[in-house]
């Protein structure tokens, strides 16, 4: 029975697999959210140092839209089938896609299909660049993590960023640790 079946729980035959998804979405809204997206949405790469990675830097990719009004937000998740919604302090509703996993699955193909119009269209072509890099685990190397750095450089117009890029890619750098110093075999030439 329908009814017995637990909140939340999922059900094969409602999810399609694959783009079945993007069918069901109407022309008219994808190119609504697309618009919207044009105009409100954000394609983001972002560096954050971490010291118990193998790699000096975690990169992580999100799209994001938000609005006061939580129903585009809600529709966009509807839609697209995955991300989380957050409120911040101010009252805005917060959409955002931050798995990997969903961002080559969801919001590529969202985009691909309901094409951006405005010069965010730059943005979302190199977003979809790294997001094909990370795919193939360039950010788990010093070269990969280079090469992110350098293709994200003009996204978002090269704004502000908490660690600029010559920061990041001095961070690649490998270092001799003084551990290291201390264990180097001294010779003696007599």
């Amino acid at each position: 029975m329908a009814g017995d079946k637990a909140s939340g729980a999922d059900n094969q035959q409602e999810r399609p697999s694959g783009r079945a998804w993007l069918t069901e979405i109407p022309a008219s809204l994808g190119q609504y959210l697309a618009g919207f997206a044009d105009g409100e949405g954000s394609f983001n790469v972002s560096f954050r140092p971490r010291k118990d990675y193998r790699m000096p830097w975690k990169v992580s990719m999100s799209f994001n839209i938000s609005q006061l009004d939580d129903t585009v937000p809600r529709i966009f998740r509807n839609s697209l089938r995955c991300g989380t919604l957050r409120w911040r302090a101010d009252g805005v509703c917060y959409f955002e896609v931050t798995d990997l996993r969903h961002v080559l699955e969801r919001v590529i193909p969202f985009f691909d299909q309901f094409p951006l119009l405005s010069g965010r269209s730059r943005d979302f072509e190199i977003f979809r660049q790294i997001a094909d890099l990370m795919g193939r685990g360039a950010h788990r190397t010093r070269e990969g993590i280079a090469d992110i750095v350098r293709l994200r450089s003009p996204m978002n117009r090269g704004g502000k960023r908490r660690y600029p890029d010559h920061v990041i890619l001095d961070g690649l750098e490998p270092k001799e640790s003084s551990e290291a110093i201390r264990q180097a075999p001294v010779t003696c030439t007599g």
